[in-house]
């Protein structure tokens, strides 16, 4: 909680440099961190300004200094009005060669509005991030899958569409997969972390799919592992599983000075999370489940030396590519 705390109250998107964006970043996102080293040294930083840009705005909602609706509501006030600032001063500065001479002094040590004016990241990004995360003060259960599903964009899909901007792309065909990606990770959190949502008053299990594996609220609140929450999970992991092979379509339109293989790693870290519940018989109850630091290096070393690996992730796909995975998934939007 010490944490939470101290990144409301200190750690702000509105003041913080470049270098406590950094420092920020290393303290709370590790599996982000470690995969970032090989972005060239300015979209590292501004990876790390928007990390904590939306760590803040997910700590608003989950610090517990904010008591009321009431106290949420102005932090976010707060939080729209340094958006609009930035954006004004955005439209302003559109022919200006420096960032930091366009700036108004309040904005001038924020590595954060330099970065968004630097990489012309669209508003609607951090609105309907700054409204998934206000779902959590609303929603506590989900009825249907497509409910989570929008739930999973707006808090972690546009992350990923944020991140492809700072990253670099040639086509805009890298949009769709990047929303892919979010949401395989999320559900992945989800998966990983249904004993703390459920102590937070949170359950994100759709009710339906509860209800279709005979697995309570009761159930969850008891840490039950019985057979009926294997095959539930084993269909969640599965689910997810699909979503990162999807994201994967995606990698040879991301730009290749590392920022392809920043992506990479954190595909193959995060989905390895989902293999870590699998080892341990999905056990989300009695501890985290996490990738070691020693299993991301080897994770990572075996990409790299690994060159037909590489080559398929750089590999564009043929012009029936999309027509294919329409077919394979009809439901799924490949268009942004």
């Amino acid at each position: 909680m010490k944490e939470i705390l101290h990144s409301v109250d200190s750690i702000t998107p509105m003041h913080c440099t470049f270098d406590e964006c950094r420092d920020y970043t290393r303290n709370f996102a590790k599996s982000f961190y470690f995969s970032s080293f090989l972005l060239p040294k300015e979209k590292r930083a501004a990876a790390y300004a928007v990390y904590t840009f939306c760590r803040y705005a997910d700590n608003i909602v989950d610090g517990s200094v904010m008591t009321s609706a009431e106290n949420i509501r102005e932090k976010f006030n707060e939080l729209n009005s340094f958006l609009d600032e930035v954006y004004y001063t955005m439209e302003r500065s559109r022919d200006s060669d420096d960032i930091r001479t366009a700036l108004p002094n309040q904005l001038n040590r924020s590595a954060f509005a330099q970065t968004v004016i630097k990489y012309k990241i669209p508003r609607k990004y951090f609105h309907d991030l700054i409204e998934g995360v206000c779902m959590d003060t609303e929603h506590k259960r989900y009825n249907t899958f497509a409910e989570l599903e929008n739930y999973c964009y707006k808090v972690a899909s546009v992350v990923g569409l944020i991140m492809t901007e700072i990253f670099g792309y040639t086509h805009k065909a890298a949009l769709p997969y990047a929303v892919y990606l979010g949401k395989a990770m999320q559900l992945t959190n989800i998966l990983r972390d249904i004993k703390e949502d459920y102590q937070m008053g949170r359950i994100y299990l759709p009710a339906e799919e509860l209800k279709w594996f005979e697995y309570t609220e009761g159930d969850i609140a008891g840490l039950n592992m019985n057979e009926n929450f294997a095959m539930m999970m084993r269909f969640n992991i599965d689910r997810a599983r699909a979503y990162y092979e999807l994201s994967t379509h995606g990698f040879p339109y991301l730009t290749n000075d590392g920022s392809r293989t920043t992506v990479v790693l954190m595909y193959k870290i995060y989905s390895r999370i989902l293999n870590e519940i699998e080892t341990y018989g999905y056990d989300v109850y009695s501890d985290r489940r996490f990738v070691s630091t020693a299993e991301k290096l080897k994770l990572t070393g075996l990409y790299l030396i690994n060159r037909s690996e590489r080559r398929k992730y750089s590999k564009l796909p043929d012009s029936k590519h999309h027509e294919r995975l329409r077919s394979l998934y009809p439901n799924m939007n490949f268009d942004m």
